[in-house]
């Protein structure tokens, strides 16, 4: 997580590349408002508007490919309605990038993104976030782009449910509900099928929200990117064996992720039986969302081992009740049949997600039935292996969309059969 901050979301931007007016976050409109109003857009500001050649220089400040982006790109802030994973309405924000590629009618994708503990941080507030340029290359590579910041961050108003990918998946349904509002008023429309991708926690969450999207008759393909696909028997065993994962960024996902859950699942009453002193006494507030990384690298220690209780350290190894169910519901993402092309992308040198979870989740596909390729991007760390991934991905949806198009356009040149009733 550090590793991704550092190298991503704090890589160098040039000056002026986006006409960003204001990034501070501003507080949503009251969740009273939102009943039974979910995808209903609240607000919309000017995010950026770039030629072709800003973009590039964007993307290059961020030490980010521009393989395969060809246009400018016009973004937009977007504040809207939708459910908290308790079901109670709420509001969330996300940036849509259109491509200014002349085209009224835009090839849909949606990016998932990964691991981000800090509300600040998110594609909507942050120039400088991996996030936000990956919307801007898919859009600059022509598809019209939604990049969910999901509950809690960016604009939204609670603590983050992170991996909860149930939520993920509804805020980015609704997000695309809100994205063809935005297109509409400026004289675009987004096909409603969707592209989706996502990195590390947001592999398991495009898988999520594939899921939901093809239950509408509305995916078009998936390509996740690092995903911790199998938490119970891939990325915790993984997390205390030595010399598989970084110790220190195993540390910054177990305490995001354990303090978030137990809001939904409620495996602890104490923080204290989960973590050693003196970190249970402040470890909710660190991972409320509105740290900066600064204070999470701080206030935290070196390794898991000093970070939680040897009782909690039995129990993510061996898992039962509440915690086991939190650990099932991130892992139950890869448990279905898509109809839509699905391809994987992974690092064998990653020391975040181990590569483990993307075999897996490829088996699991396999034994449903669907071909799932798995890309092994190479000796790459956790971040490095979304920017090798990215080009690859780009290229196949735009292969996919060709293909589409040249289908249906011999089902247009196609002859009827017409039988001819005897005179």
């Amino acid at each position: 997580m550090k590793r991704i901050a550092c190298a991503l979301l704090a890589a160098g931007l040039l000056a002026g590349a986006c006409d960003d007016k204001d990034s501070s976050p501003k507080a949503a409109s009251p969740a009273a408002d939102v009943a039974g109003q979910r995808g209903q857009v609240v607000s919309t500001d000017a995010l950026a508007t770039l030629s072709a050649g800003q973009v590039a220089s964007y993307l290059g400040g961020l030490h980010y490919p521009t393989t395969g982006a060809r246009f400018g790109v016009e973004a937009y802030r977007v504040v809207y309605r939708t459910l908290d994973p308790s079901g109670k309405p709420t509001t969330a924000s996300g940036p849509v990038a259109l491509p200014r590629n002349g085209r009224q009618t835009l090839r849909t994708a949606a990016y998932e993104h990964g691991t981000n503990p800090v509300k600040a941080g998110a594609a909507t507030t942050d120039p400088k976030s991996y996030d936000r340029a990956t919307a801007f290359y898919l859009a600059s590579g022509g598809f019209g782009t939604v990049a969910p910041d999901y509950i809690g961050l960016g604009l939204g108003p609670e603590a983050p449910p992170y991996m909860d990918h149930a939520s993920e998946a509804a805020t980015s349904v609704d997000m695309l509900a809100a994205a063809d509002r935005v297109a509409a008023d400026h004289g675009r429309k987004l096909e409603r099928r969707v592209r989706v991708t996502g990195f590390s926690q947001g592999g398991p969450a495009a898988m999520a929200l594939g899921r939901e999207l093809q239950k509408q008759g509305r995916l078009a393909a998936i390509a996740p990117i690092s995903g911790p696909f199998h938490v119970e028997h891939a990325e915790i065993p993984a997390m205390f064996e030595p010399g598989v994962l970084d110790p220190k960024e195993s540390v910054l996902y177990v305490g995001y992720w354990l303090t978030a859950a137990n809001r939904t699942h409620h495996f602890y009453e104490s923080p204290g039986e989960f973590f050693q002193k003196p970190y249970d006494a402040t470890v909710e507030s660190l991972f409320s969302g509105n740290s900066t990384l600064d204070d999470l690298v701080a206030g935290t220690p070196a390794d898991p081992g000093r970070f939680l209780t040897p009782a909690a350290i039995q129990r993510l190894k061996a898992p039962t009740g509440p915690l086991a169910e939190a650990m099932r519901a991130i892992d139950g993402t890869r448990r279905w049949k898509p109809s839509a092309p699905v391809r994987l992308y992974a690092a064998s040198g990653d020391k975040d997600v181990a590569i483990a979870n993307s075999r897996q989740c490829a088996a699991d596909l396999r034994a449903q039935g669907v071909s799932a390729p798995l890309t092994d991007v190479g000796d790459l760390l956790h971040g490095p292996s979304a920017l090798a991934s990215m080009p690859h991905i780009l290229a196949w949806f735009k292969t996919l969309a060709s293909v589409a198009m040249r289908t249906a356009s011999r089902r247009l040149r196609a002859p009827s059969l017409v039988t001819i009733a005897p005179r």
